[in-house]
C-alpha cells in the first residue's frame, strides 16, 4: 500500500472526523477531530501497519482558537511510510483521549505534554507530572509563560528571583574555533 492509498483509507474511514489535509515536502499531515483520535490511531496501527509511534508533541497557537494542537508522528516499519496526525484542542476543555492503549510508548510522551502544556489525556493510566514537581501551578512551554520564569517562595526548589537570560555556563564564547571547541562541556576548568 502506498502512502496515497493509506491517506485515502483514513480519509474514507474517518471522513466525518477529518478537518484537513496538508502535503508539504513529501510529508502528509491529516487533521482530525480530537474525539476520534484513539480510534484513528488504533486503525492506523492495526489496519495500516503504523506500528511505531515516533513521537507525540503539542503546539501552543496562543491567540488562536483552538489554542492547542496535539501532533502524532507515526511510522510503518513494514512499508517505510511516515504519517503525521493532528488534533486541535480548545483551551477551555484542554483534554484529548490517551493512545496508551494503542502504543505503550505514548505513556511518557503524554505525561510530558501534560506537564509542560497542561493538556490532559483522558484514560491515561498514570497522568502525573514528569519534569516539574506535583503541585506546580504553571505549564512552562505555553507561550504565555514568561521566558525569565515566575517568582517563587520556595528558594530550595526554584529561583526566588528572575533568572538572567544572558551569560551562564551554557553559552558558547564567540571565536573562530569549531563548534565542538566552543561548547561549554569541551572547555577545561579554569579557562
Amino acid at each position: 500500500m502506498t502512502l496515497a492509498q493509506t491517506v485515502e483509507a483514513l480519509k474514507t474511514r474517518f471522513n466525518e472526523s477529518l478537518l484537513g489535509e496538508k502535503e508539504f515536502r513529501g510529508e502528509t499531515t491529516l487533521t482530525f477531530k480530537r474525539d476520534a483520535i484513539v480510534e484513528i490511531c488504533s486503525f492506523s496501527k492495526q489496519e495500516l501497519a503504523f506500528d511505531y509511534l515516533c513521537d507525540i508533541t503539542s503546539t501552543d497557537n496562543f491567540g488562536e482558537d483552538p489554542r492547542f494542537e496535539v501532533v502524532y508522528e507515526l511510522y510503518s516499519m513494514q512499508t517505510g511510510q511516515h504519517l503525521r496526525l493532528k488534533c486541535q484542542v480548545p483551551e477551555e476543555e484542554c483534554s484529548i483521549g490517551s493512545v496508551t492503549s494503542v502504543w505503550k510508548t505514548a505513556n511518557w510522551h503524554e505525561r510530558e505534554i501534560y506537564d509542560m502544556m497542561g493538556i490532559r489525556f483522558n484514560g491515561h493510566p498514570d497522568l502525573r507530572r514528569i519534569l516539574m514537581w506535583e503541585g506546580y501551578p504553571f505549564y512552562p512551554l505555553r507561550k504565555d509563560f514568561p521566558l525569565e520564569g515566575k517568582p517563587s517562595e520556595m528558594p530550595d526548589i526554584a529561583f526566588s528571583d528572575k533568572a538572567p537570560l544572558e551569560g551562564g555556563p551554557f553559552v558558547t564564547s564567540p571565536s573562530s574555533a569549531t563548534t565542538k571547541d566552543r561548547e561549554p562541556r569541551a572547555r577545561h576548568v579554569g579557562e
